[in-house]
C-alpha cells in the first residue's frame, strides 16, 4: 500500500482532475470568474470527495459488484445534498451565486472515479486522504483560474469576500491594478477556455522537463546544442 505522502502527492499533483483529465470542466469555465467563487466551489467539491470516499470505503465489503456503481451514485448524491442544504442555510447568498453548479458536483466524474479506483480498494483513512488531496488539487486549479480571470477582468482580488467570510470579507478586496479598466474577455467563457489552455500547456511543459531531468527553461536550449550523429 502506498504511504500517506505518496497518496497525497498523487491526488494533488499527478492525477489533478482539473488540467489533466478535464473532469468538472463545466464549473472550471463557469464559476471561476473570481477567486472567491472558485474557492467556494473547490471547497465544496473537496468536502464531497472526502466524505464520499470515506463512506464508500466503509461499505465496500457489503456492496455486490453488480450494484456498486448505482450505490456510489447514491452515496455521492446524499453527500452533495447535505452540502447543498448546509450552504442554503449558512451561505445563502453564496449558494445563489453558485446556483446549479452545487448540485452538479454529483456529476463530477472525479468523485466517481476516485470511489471506483481508490476508495473501494483501501481503508477509510487513506481513502479520506486521497479524497482530500484530489479535491485540494481541483480547488487549487479553480482558485488559480479565478485569480487570473479576476485580475485580468477587474484588476482586483477577493471581490465579494463577504459571500464566504461574512461582513469582514468586504474589507478584504484588493485593488491590485487600480487604473485597470478591465479586460472583459477574461470574464467570459472564451477567456476561461484560454486560461485553462495556458494552464494545461504549462503543466505539460513542466512534466516534460521533469521527465527529462531538466530544469524548466533549459529544455529548449539543450536541444538546440545537441549535435546530430553522423550516419
Amino acid at each position: 500500500m502506498s504511504s500517506n505522502r505518496e497518496i497525497f502527492l498523487d491526488g494533488l499533483r499527478l492525477n489533478n482532475t482539473g488540467p489533466m483529465a478535464l473532469f468538472g470542466v463545466c464549473p472550471l469555465l463557469a464559476v471561476t470568474s473570481s477567486l472567491i467563487t472558485g474557492l467556494a466551489l473547490g471547497l465544496a467539491t473537496t468536502i464531497a470527495l472526502v466524505f464520499s470516499n470515506f463512506t464508500v470505503s466503509v461499505v465496500r465489503g457489503r456492496l455486490r459488484p453488480e450494484i456498486r456503481i448505482p450505490a456510489y451514485a447514491l452515496i455521492i448524491a446524499a453527500v452533495v445534498t447535505v452540502i447543498q442544504l448546509l450552504m442554503q442555510t449558512w451561505f445563502f447568498d453564496l449558494y445563489q451565486v453558485l446556483g446549479i453548479f452545487v448540485p452538479l458536483i454529483v456529476t463530477n466524474c472525479a468523485i466517481m472515479g476516485r470511489a471506483e479506483t481508490f476508495a473501494v480498494r483501501n481503508s477509510p483513512l487513506p481513502s479520506m486522504l486521497d479524497g482530500f488531496a484530489t479535491g485540494l488539487g481541483f480547488c487549487l486549479v479553480l482558485v488559480l483560474l479565478g485569480t487570473t480571470r479576476e485580475l485580468l477582468g477587474k484588476g482586483t482580488l477577493f471581490s465579494h469576500g463577504e459571500l464566504i467570510f461574512g461582513a469582514p470579507g468586504n474589507a478584504w478586496q484588493l485593488a491590485v491594478l487600480p487604473d485597470h479598466y478591465g479586460f472583459s474577455l477574461a470574464l467570459l467563457p472564451p477567456g476561461a477556455f484560454m486560461c485553462l489552455g495556458f494552464l494545461m500547456a504549462g503543466r505539460n511543459w513542466l512534466d516534460s522537463c521533469r521527465a527529462g531531468g531538466e530544469r524548466p527553461g533549459q529544455a529548449v536550449r539543450l536541444r538546440q546544442h545537441v549535435p546530430l550523429e553522423s550516419s
